[in-house]
């Protein structure tokens, strides 16, 4: 399997940034994209967050399967984090973070409120990888453009903060990853939902291992998109070149265009052309049982 890392050096001082800025926070919402919660989770992000109140939502959750999306929601429950469905683009979900908030932050309020302190702003840091929809979030929560947006990794440079209304305000962060990963399957995930610079990848045996995926998890899928024949007994390449033909994607005369193909097939997953698809689904911890 390829390996997948990618860690350019203005990450490391958006990490430092973080670390300065934890201080002035009570909250973190931690966005994750919903078709692969755990691996598009970086591990600092815990360390950093320790004894802060947090919110992961899980974001894209159109695009994840919705049967996964509620084994991912009582995973993290059971975590003790607040959980929220998002989808940022539309807007589902959005109007239940006010209250999830207001919830995750009580005991705050509630020291606030003793100390005679009425309506101080929760001040929440909003955090997650590059591509995660970070800004399409806070635009689409703040309800006007107050954010540049991109869907290439690692458009949000510098820091912010965001007057949301008189009971929150947020501070929005660069997507960051962490510098190694240590299971190859998270850096491959991160590849594939577009959170690593396409530019040093290989298309093609990313959508080798996205084809292996589908046709053990997803049957017929593939069949139906494309219009090919059964995959069954077929190697990846076999089924990418057969792509080629339905698609009509060929280099001189007849030569299949795999590269192109390759393309098709990972840009059709981002973008939910190929259903709701989700990568992961979470682990038993056996910690979990003595919390």
């Amino acid at each position: 399997m390829a390996n997948y890392q990618w860690y350019p050096g203005h990450m490391t001082k958006a990490k430092r940034m973080m670390q300065e800025d934890i201080k002035l926070i009570d909250l973190i919402i931690e966005l994750v994209d919903a078709r692969i919660p755990q691996s598009s989770r970086n591990p600092d992000i815990d360390e950093l967050g320790k004894n802060k109140a947090r919110i992961i939502l899980l974001n894209k959750s159109d695009l994840a399967d919705s049967q996964k999306n509620k084994q991912w929601m009582t995973y993290f429950n059971n975590k003790g984090l607040h959980v929220v469905e998002v989808n940022s683009k539309s807007g589902a979900g959005l109007k239940s973070i006010q209250g999830v908030v207001q919830e995750a932050c009580k005991e705050k309020i509630e020291r606030d409120r003793k100390r005679g302190i009425l309506n101080r702003p929760v001040r929440a840091m909003v955090v997650g990888i590059p591509n995660v929809g970070k800004s399409t979030f806070i635009n689409s929560f703040a309800g006007r453009a107050c954010t540049k947006t991109g869907n290439k990794p690692g458009v949000t440079k510098g820091k912010q903060w965001i007057r949301l209304n008189k009971s929150l305000e947020l501070l929005d962060t660069p997507g960051i990853l962490w510098p190694k990963f240590e299971d190859q399957q998270v850096g491959l995930r991160l590849a594939m939902i577009g959170s690593i610079n396409d530019e040093i990848i290989h298309l093609d045996e990313l959508a080798y291992d996205l084809i292996h995926f589908l046709t053990k998890e997803y049957t017929g899928l593939l069949e139906n998109r494309y219009q090919i024949s059964s995959v069954e007994g077929k190697d990846d390449y076999e089924i990418l070149k057969e792509i080629c033909f339905s698609r009509k994607c060929f280099l001189k005369g007849e030569e299949p265009d795999i590269m192109k193909a390759a393309s098709i097939v990972v840009e059709d997953f981002r973008n939910g052309r190929l259903g709701r698809i989700t990568l992961e689904l979470p682990l038993f911890d056996p910690t979990d049982s003595e919390t």
